[in-house]
């Protein structure tokens, strides 16, 4: 990244780099995570899911 890079440049960049399928799977799976958080709210299930979360580099905290 240089000094220049802008917010707006990467957004341009990742509209040319992202393909539709990229973007759908990552849809998908924030919506799996979420579907999953909200619906298994059992302690263990949660604490794995958080643990899970963290390990994939997502800051929730």
């Amino acid at each position: 990244m240089t000094e220049t890079d802008t917010v707006r440049n990467r957004i341009g960049r990742a509209k040319t780099d992202v393909t539709p399928a990229m973007a759908a799977a990552a849809l998908l799976m924030a919506a799996a995570l979420g579907f999953t958080l909200l619906f298994l709210q059992d302690p263990m299930a949660h604490d794995a899911m958080h643990g899970f979360r963290h390990a994939a580099g997502i800051t929730c905290h």
